[in-house]
């Protein structure tokens, strides 16, 4: 009675045997494993300049570390100059002044102490470059930052489209 009930009803498909659903399956899933592959290779490459990233942003990271500690330490050394050379300067006043007493003396210390703040400005406007250097590598690795930010963002984006469900 099973049969005539197949082949009574006329939109029922005749089953398939069990070889050629076995090969289309076979078929479908080789299909199915060829058109994965360049999407595999892909997050594969995004993977890799991922991880290439990562290792640029600890560099960046190392990097300004070191700049930073740099410039605490030149900080140290100019303010310890600047106070040698002021202490050099004012101990050279007092004994130019007590030998001598004359007003050229006191010209050429004031000319001395004009170059010695001129030198200081010199060295303050270097701190200041040094300090803008180190805002911009601080802006690169922001920068850096936002990049690796968005390529995470696009390679889930891209893995949840590839991944079912």
């Amino acid at each position: 009675m099973a049969a005539q009930e197949i082949t009574d009803d006329p939109t029922a498909a005749p089953p398939l045997p069990a070889d050629i659903s076995s090969a289309l399956t076979g078929w479908a899933q080789q299909v199915a494993e060829q058109a994965a592959a360049p999407l595999r290779a892909r997050l594969e490459r995004l993977q890799n300049e991922l991880d290439t990233l990562r290792r640029a942003h600890a560099q960046v990271q190392a990097a300004l570390s070191e700049g930073e500690a740099s410039l605490e330490r030149l900080a140290v050394e100019v303010r310890s100059a600047r106070d040698i050379a002021s202490n050099a300067l004012v101990g050279k006043a007092k004994d130019q002044l007590a030998i001598e007493g004359k007003d050229a003396q006191l010209a050429e210390l004031r000319r001395q102490l004009e170059r010695q703040v001129a030198i200081s400005a010199a060295e303050s406007d270097a701190r200041l470059a040094a300090e803008m250097e180190r805002v911009g590598a601080t802006t690169a690795r922001d920068n850096l930052a936002t990049e690796v930010a968005e390529l995470r963002g696009r390679l889930e984006a891209r893995t949840r489209s590839l991944v079912p469900g």
